[in-house]
């Protein structure tokens, strides 16, 4: 885990992008001037704040391992700072997004770009097990801070799950991916996200790195999918148990629980609360009792 800064000011290598000379990511000033030219306004409540930074724009592109076999999901690519990258390094790409002005923006600076699919469409309609299906197998992005969470727990849920997800979020949001049980941030999203994902803290990042800043500080989370000896029999049921025991984390598993009986044969204690179930345990008790 790096400081929690922007990092140097180095300038990209020669040839780090595919197709976009227009703006040096590396500088705000470039940033708000393209902004101006197309006449638009970050919104703060859409969570749209733009990576100004090359540091943390190589950290992420780094953790994602990229080769021209993988197929990347890019959401909210903005301006394109990392979708140029990305279409550079990888086989194939697929970015979404939402707004209208970014994606004509996107659409006409990556026109030439033959692996790159632009999807103009807000994520949460955008049906994404079936990208994911259809060959998708990492996912590289800043996700927008208004829907990030959201489009995380349908990744994680897909029946064809990305191998690496390398994601930018809020630093909140971080620490509940990657809680350990017993700890404050431990709860459904850190059940669901190392399910089939080891989950670690990659990167801190100031809000400096973006612009405009946000009010809030980021963090780069790192997810490689991992092979787990017990598996969920029933996915939909495991996630409702999970779900359905964290809304009252500060009761006994037994009193959330009627069958007893199946909590101490997995090696449980009726009287632990579910903020301190690994989650392994939780596999095994949702099994158990299916």
């Amino acid at each position: 885990m790096g400081r929690n800064a922007c990092g140097p000011k180095k300038p990209m290598e020669a040839g780090a992008f595919l197709i976009f000379p227009a703006v040096n990511p590396t500088r705000s000033s470039e940033v708000r001037a393209l902004l101006e030219h197309l006449d638009f306004k970050p919104s703060r409540v859409l969570g749209q704040n733009f990576l100004v930074d090359a540091n943390i724009l190589r950290i992420m592109l780094d953790a994602a391992e990229l080769s021209r076999t993988d197929a990347v999901l890019e959401i909210g690519p903005g301006l394109g700072v990392l979708t140029g990258p990305l279409a550079e390094r990888a086989g194939r790409v697929v970015a979404i997004e939402k707004d209208d002005v970014l994606y004509e923006h996107l659409r006409t600076t990556f026109s030439d770009a033959p692996n790159l699919a632009l999807i103009h469409s807000d994520a949460l309609d955008v049906d994404l097990a079936g990208l994911l299906e259809n060959g998708i197998n990492k996912v590289v992005a800043n996700l927008p801070y208004s829907v990030g969470t959201r489009v995380f727990v349908e990744l994680c849920h897909a029946p064809a799950r990305p191998e690496r997800m390398i994601v930018t979020v809020q630093r909140e949001v971080a620490d509940r991916m990657i809680a350990k049980p017993g700890t404050k941030d431990y709860g459904v999203l850190s059940v669901f996200a190392q399910t089939d994902y080891a989950a670690s803290l990659h990167k801190a990042v100031a809000r400096t790195c973006f612009w405009p800043a946000p009010q809030i500080e980021s963090a780069i989370v790192l997810l490689v999918k991992q092979r787990r000896a017990i598996a969920p029999k029933d996915p939909p049921a495991y996630r409702a148990l999970v779900k359905r025991c964290f809304e009252q984390r500060r009761k006994q598993l037994g009193s959330l629980i009627r069958d007893h009986a199946a909590i101490v044969a997995i090696g449980a204690d009726p009287k632990q609360r579910p903020e301190t179930v690994p989650v392994g345990t939780w596999i095994e008790l949702a099994n158990k009792l299916a």
